[in-house]
């Protein structure tokens, strides 16, 4: 069952990805909108990691490593 928290902590990330778009529109490089959304989640003191590396495994064995643009709350992944 989905918890009503992480709907509401989507929610927000959205938010400020939104606030972002309507701010910038289309054209940077995706560090312009990562360095932005940090500066957002901040805003909203909504505690993440960014360029979290994270183990990858098939069948039991690890088969690689991957970083995550951002990591929200423990929770959400978040790929610019």
């Amino acid at each position: 069952m989905k918890d009503k928290i992480d709907d509401e902590l989507t929610y927000q990330v959205i938010g400020c990805a939104m606030r972002i778009h309507n701010t910038l529109g289309n054209g940077f490089q995706e560090v312009i909108y990562q360095r932005c959304l940090a500066i957002e989640l901040d805003k909203e003191s909504i505690h993440f990691e960014r360029e979290k590396e994270m183990p990858n495994f098939y069948e039991g064995i690890n088969v690689g490593t991957r970083r995550a643009d951002f990591i929200v709350e423990d929770k959400v992944m978040v790929e610019l």
